[in-house]
């Protein structure tokens, strides 16, 4: 039993023999006492007043005396105010450690038959150029809220749709027939998602020239935009794509691919990966039938010019336009398709959306639209909605060819780690340095933009993220090789504890935050949130490291406190590694 169950398990046998009145132990909630104050564990009595009709002070004095006298695992306790904090026994720590040492799955649930099945959709990239720093944080963030949701026992399903149809497109595509002379990846040398994006930017330079040159002549911006041939000729290519065009779809089939293969590679670098990939071209449609059916039972309406429109503002929204008036789909509608296939293809109990805070009005939308066609399940989608990542220098514009490619950045990032590990890295072999360095690289990136709540926005600072003292991936990283340094150095190791050895303070405390872990992946689940499990391992570590400057292990002389400082070592690397691993973060063995 968790020390937190242990102790709501007395505070509710103490109010019914106190003061006759049954309360379920699940609605009290210990919480670990704050380090200004004596205590493990801290209970807040202001909720049980009403049955004890007696003071804060005195209703949590009687209780701390009822569990002091009724269980051997509490030592003491204090009151300040209406907090009641309560002490364990040292003895207690000692027990739960052999508990948590013996369970290779610590915290870790495994979904069952009777398991709810979970969709994360998370990446969505566009295949008119590579991804960037902005995908690498919905990238990181959907692989990480999965293996959470998977830790907390669900099935999950990882889930990617790529857009890959649409004017965008046929933007890298015109740009490409006008000016690529035949290149291909390989003549190019280039992976194939920046080939791509290479032409997208091209194509932009033009417009915009263009636009300049009719805006020069006496048009309106509007106007200039709207009869741009070079935009015009994308709109044309696009309408072709529709109507089943060979020469452009055989050209969109062939850049596509070269996408695809680069994006895998990106994928791979990243650690991240998907049970099913869906494509905006086979999705589309199934959204457009969808529309058209929603028009012909009124739920949709059709404006004069031919396109398809859904008023909502009976919702407190606007009308949303679904259908153009040339009759292409927007996103809007691709989205209602790749819902409906979804459903179809799985028995999916929750759908979540892992996509920016800018799209929380799509989300909206999309969740009153699926509702109106006849989905039950519309209203239950979830957006999780994350902030934007910057660098120090500034926002990324992709379209003007600044954008912070995820390719340069993973590159980036290894070689810092390889800078900065230089002397640690002396005595290892090539493979392995240039091994440590991937796994230190990637950890400080996964890390750093993890630990951040994720609905904040936030700034990336590559240079700050490798530093092995603060609180970053490097620093786990290294606790665990040191750790694990300590078990090498060690020989033979101990089955488990002695129950007649009493934990010092540092040790108990040691412990007792291991011991929280299960709590931790519990509420990160429930919270969709991976920077309470990076911050939980930070502290974790910082508490380790301060245990291990003050105390020796390997030079104790006492057995039994060697034993169980050796263990502790052994459960605090385990569970370290445990909670990055949730964070699709790799930890060495040795630095």
């Amino acid at each position: 039993m968790a020390v937190e169950e242990l102790v709501a398990k007395n505070v509710a046998d103490a109010l019914k023999d106190l003061y006759g009145v049954d309360i379920k132990e699940e609605t009290i909630n210990p919480q670990p006492t704050r380090k200004d104050f004596e205590g493990n564990l801290t209970v807040v009595v202001f909720p049980f007043l009403k049955a004890s009709k007696k003071s804060p002070e005195e209703t949590a004095r009687e209780i701390g005396e009822w569990i002091l006298k009724h269980d051997s695992a509490i030592e003491k306790f204090n009151v300040v105010k209406g907090f009641l904090n309560i002490s364990i026994s040292p003895k207690y720590w000692v027990t739960r450690l052999n508990d948590i040492a013996a369970d290779k799955k610590f915290g870790l649930k495994e979904a069952d038959d009777k398991s709810e099945l979970v969709m994360v959709e998370y990446s969505s990239p566009n295949t008119n150029k590579p991804l960037h720093l902005g995908h690498v944080r919905n990238n990181l963030l959907g692989y990480s809220l999965s293996e959470i949701l998977k830790a907390n026992g669900y099935k999950v399903v990882k889930t990617n749709i790529v857009n890959d149809r649409g004017i965008h497109i046929c933007k890298s595509m015109l740009a490409w027939k006008k000016w690529g002379n035949n290149a291909t990846p390989e003549s190019a040398g280039k992976k194939g998602d920046h080939l791509i994006g290479d032409y997208y930017v091209e194509f932009d330079k033009h417009y915009k020239k263009e636009v300049e040159d009719l805006m020069a002549s006496g048009k309106t911006k509007e106007e200039a935009e709207a009869e741009s041939p070079l935009m015009l000729e994308a709109r044309e290519m696009l309408r072709k794509w529709e109507a089943g065009d060979p020469e452009v779809r055989n050209l969109w089939k062939t850049m596509n691919e070269w996408v695809y293969k680069g994006f895998d590679e990106t994928y791979k670098r990243l650690g991240v990966d998907f049970d099913k990939i869906y494509y905006e071209s086979e999705t589309y449609l199934e959204g457009k039938d969808l529309v058209l059916k929603g028009l012909e039972d009124g739920y949709m309406y059709r404006k004069d010019d031919g396109s398809v429109w859904a008023d909502l503002t009976a919702d407190g929204l606007d009308n949303k336009l679904l259908l153009r008036s040339d009759g292409t789909s927007v996103y809007m509608t691709q989205d209602i398709g790749t819902a409906k296939l979804r459903y179809h293809d799985y028995p999916i109990d929750k759908m979540i959306y892992v996509v920016g805070n800018e799209q929380n009005y799509h989300f909206q939308v999309l969740s009153l639209l699926l509702d109106r066609l006849g989905f039950k399940w519309g209203k239950d989608l979830t957006h999780f909605s994350y902030g934007m990542v910057e660098l120090p220098e500034g926002k990324m514009k992709s379209r003007e060819g600044t954008v912070v490619d995820a390719d340069d950045l993973i590159d980036s990032m290894i070689t810092s780690a390889k800078e900065a590990s230089a002397e640690r890295f002396a005595d290892m072999d090539k493979a392995e340095a240039e091994e440590v360095a991937r796994m230190v690289g990637l950890g400080a990136l996964k890390y750093f933009l993890l630990k951040v709540d994720p609905k904040k926005n936030m700034l990336f600072n590559p240079k700050e993220s490798i530093d092995f003292n603060g609180n970053t991936g490097p620093f786990l990283q290294y606790t665990y090789a040191r750790i694990n340094s300590v078990i090498r150095r060690a020989g033979e190791f101990p089955e488990e504890v002695s129950e007649t050895v009493v934990p010092n303070e540092k040790e108990s405390a040691l412990i007792q935050k291991v011991a929280e872990f299960p709590g931790v992946v519990a509420e990160a689940g429930k919270n969709y949130s991976p920077a309470l499990i990076a911050n939980y391992c930070y502290d974790l570590a910082k508490e380790y490291n301060q245990f291990y400057h003050d105390y020796p292990i390997l030079k104790e002389e006492d057995k039994d406190v060697r034993d169980l400082r050796l263990v502790l070592s052994q459960v605090v690397a385990r569970t370290l590694k445990s909670g990055v691993s949730l964070l699709g973060m790799e930890m060495p063995e040795r630095m």
